[in-house]
C-alpha cells in the first residue's frame, strides 16, 4: 500500500479560506483536547478530540470543506488521512497547527466556552 502525504494548507491559507468562505465556507474541525481547546482555539471551530474522532468523523459537516488541526499537525494529519481514506476530498491538515496559527499573529479565543461554541451539532451536516 502507497502512503500518500495528506492535503495540507499553511495557517495564513486558511485563515483567508475562513475569513473568504461566508457561511458555505470551510470550517475548522479542532482534533486536540478538550483543556487543549480551551486553552487556545479559532473562533467557530468544532473540537472533536483525536481518540473520539474514528466513532464520530460522521457528525462532520459533508456539505462544507474541513481544515483539520491540532497543536502541531500530527494529530491533525491523522484525521485527515482517516476522512481521505473515507472518500472527502475536501479536507487538509493546517500544517503547523495552533503553535503556527498563534505564531502567525492570527486570532485565537481562549477560555471558557459561549453556549455551543466547539459542538458538532452547531454546524451544518450537509
Amino acid at each position: 500500500m502507497i502512503r500518500r502525504p495528506v492535503p495540507a494548507v499553511g495557517v495564513t491559507e486558511a485563515h483567508a479560506a475562513l475569513a473568504g468562505g461566508g457561511p458555505d465556507g470551510p470550517v475548522i474541525v479542532d482534533v486536540r483536547g478538550r483543556d487543549e481547546f480551551l486553552q487556545a482555539r479559532v473562533a467557530g471551530s468544532i473540537l472533536l478530540p483525536l481518540p473520539e474522532f474514528a466513532a464520530r468523523w460522521r457528525e462532520l459537516p459533508g456539505d462544507r470543506g474541513l481544515l483539520l488541526l491540532c497543536a502541531s499537525g500530527a494529530r491533525s494529519a491523522a484525521a485527515t488521512a482517516h476522512l481521505v481514506a473515507a472518500g472527502r476530498t475536501d479536507v487538509a491538515n493546517v500544517d503547523g497547527g495552533i503553535i503556527a496559527w498563534y505564531r502567525a499573529g492570527l486570532p485565537i479565543r481562549s477560555g471558557p466556552l459561549e453556549p455551543g461554541e466547539g459542538d458538532v451539532s452547531g454546524v451544518s451536516a450537509g
